[in-house]
């Protein structure tokens, strides 16, 4: 796992609903709006491979 400046794990494998960085770079990766994978974070929760099967569903 890579490690923020701060030295922080970080996790790709997770996206997190509340920072709109990660929310426009899945929305855009997607081709859907912000709007869509917010839902999709809650419904599925925040594993990314979760919410991309779940935008696909739709």
């Amino acid at each position: 796992m890579a490690t923020t400046s701060r030295g922080r794990a970080q996790d790709r494998a997770k996206v997190a609903g509340g920072q709109d960085h990660e929310v426009r770079y899945e929305a855009k990766k997607e081709g859907v709006s912000k709007d869509t994978v917010k839902k999709a974070v809650k419904s599925a929760g925040n594993s990314r491979k979760k919410v991309e099967a779940e935008i696909g569903r739709h």
